[in-house]
């Protein structure tokens, strides 16, 4: 058990970097996982972790960035992108004297725990050292800083890599980028670095062989996977971290209650709720404040964005996005349900069926080919295949309103605005412009026309 501090706290998070091996238009911390800006995965988990507050300090194409943190974290600009030390220093003022614990993150490393920043902080406190650091046991060590330790166990000095030794080179722990530092000693030993470095950088890192020449503790904890520390620089690895949290996600909802035919194939939101006996099939994509009710199966090939789905409800190869599904709806094959797609309990979304800004009552059934815009359709209404609500009329949408119990046959444009009154039945192949009354028949077609021996004489006249 991972564990906390109940001091309060601070949080650094730097999120500056131009981060080019992504080959982006966007800025490195931009770029998504499962829907959730890299940046905000590290923001949360602080905030998680209970430290208050975060300072998140930006540079390349710092309008974006700042874009997409919330409201309770704190801006600032590192302005020369100098290194690691220069960018915490730019945070110094943000925190206004701030004392106590003061947690460094990267921006870039979405899947550290929030127990991880929490242990951090716990440890450095009840050790009264100037700075804990978590370290990492990757399976390639090439590339990053090296933990060099002291006969007592302390954290030494930490050496990048291009800094190494053959000797420093050869060790194996290595730094995971996260730190817990005492306010105060963190900013007085930054004015102490300088750039004597391979790179030419101000180094964070070098801030713990100052602690430790001042005779300073410096405390390691060390992760338990080095896949919690790792670090996007590349689309790669942004692959890599997807499938990493993806699966992380997925094994919490199942130890909940949720079945997966196949884990590795379904995609799940961190905001995402889902009730137990759900089952999701593979290929299914679940984001946004998606909502999956009890006893609800979801998928094959399903993507469903800030959608509520209730409870027994079967959503097979359909595309939803802010759409309700009540107890018992179901869509698909192969459906289309646009913002504002409502289907009251019972309701049907059949095969090829687009659904946009419309109320299907319960019940009610638009089976297969259809298209239901700015509509309200009644209880107990079937739309037969084909049928479409013409709503735009090139400048403006309109409505159709469709009573409880009607019957649209298939192949009939409904003009809006229009409306259909309750048991009307609308003869198929009908383009209904007028309202119809309630229990009466429509029919809008033209009158069919037989010509007798029409396709013999025909024939004679084409032959060569």
């Amino acid at each position: 058990m991972r564990e906390r501090s109940q001091r309060p706290s601070a949080a650094i998070v730097l999120a500056a970097g131009k981060g080019t091996r992504m080959k982006s238009k966007k800025p490195k911390v931009a770029h998504d996982i499962l829907g959730k800006p890299l940046v905000r995965w590290v923001v949360d988990a602080a905030a998680e972790a209970g430290v208050d507050p975060i300072v998140c300090v930006v540079g390349h194409q710092r309008e974006q960035v700042e874009a997409l943190l919330p409201a309770s974290v704190t801006a600032v600009e590192q302005k020369a992108l100098a290194g690691t030390a220069d960018a915490v220093a730019s945070a110094k003022e943000a925190l206004g004297g701030f004392e106590g614990s003061v947690v460094v993150l990267s921006g870039d490393c979405p899947l550290i725990h929030p127990e991880t920043i929490a242990e951090l902080i716990a440890v450095r406190e009840r050790a009264q050292a100037a700075c804990t650091v978590l370290t990492m046991e990757p399976p390639d060590p090439f590339g990053y800083g090296r933990i060099v330790r002291a006969a007592d166990g302390q954290v030494e000095r930490i050496v990048e890599q291009k800094d190494a030794t053959l000797e420093e080179a050869a060790l194996t722990e290595c730094n995971a980028g996260f730190y817990c530092f005492d306010a105060q000693a963190l900013f007085a030993a930054l004015d102490q670095v300088d750039a004597n470095n391979a790179q030419g950088e101000l180094y964070l890192t070098d801030t713990i062989g100052i602690f430790r020449a001042q005779g300073a503790r410096v405390e390691a904890v060390v992760a338990d996977a080095a896949l919690e520390c790792l670090g996007v620089n590349s689309r790669v690895q942004l692959a890599e971290a997807t499938a990493a949290m993806a699966a992380r996600i997925a094994r919490r909802h199942m130890d909940n209650g949720v079945s997966m035919m196949d884990p590795t194939s379904v995609w799940i939101g961190p905001d995402v709720r889902i009730e137990r006996d759900v089952e999701l099939l593979p290929n299914v994509m679940l984001l946004g404040e998606t909502v999956v009710g009890e006893d609800s199966v979801i998928g094959p090939n399903t993507r469903l964005i800030d959608t509520q789905v209730g409870r027994g409800c079967t959503v097979e190869e359909t595309v939803a996005r802010e759409a309700v599904l009540e107890d018992g709806a179901t869509a698909g094959p192969r459906a289309y349900l646009r913002p504002g797609a409502h289907l009251c309990e019972g309701a049907k979304a059949g095969t090829h069926v687009e659904i946009k800004k419309s109320t299907v009552g319960p019940r009610s059934k638009v089976p297969h080919l259809s298209y239901i815009g700015d509509a309200t359709i009644g209880a107990d209404v079937n739309v037969g295949a084909g049928s479409i609500t013409c709503n735009y009329d090139g400048q403006k949408k309109h409505p159709t309103v469709i009573g409880d119990g009607a019957f649209i046959g298939s192949d009939t444009m409904m003009v809006a605005p229009v409306t259909i009154g309750e048991n009307a039945v609308i003869a198929a192949g009908s383009c209904i412009t007028r309202d119809v009354a309630a229990d009466a028949l429509g029919v809008a077609r033209a009158r069919q026309t037989e010509i007798d021996d029409w396709a013999r004489k025909h024939r004679a006249t084409t032959r060569d």
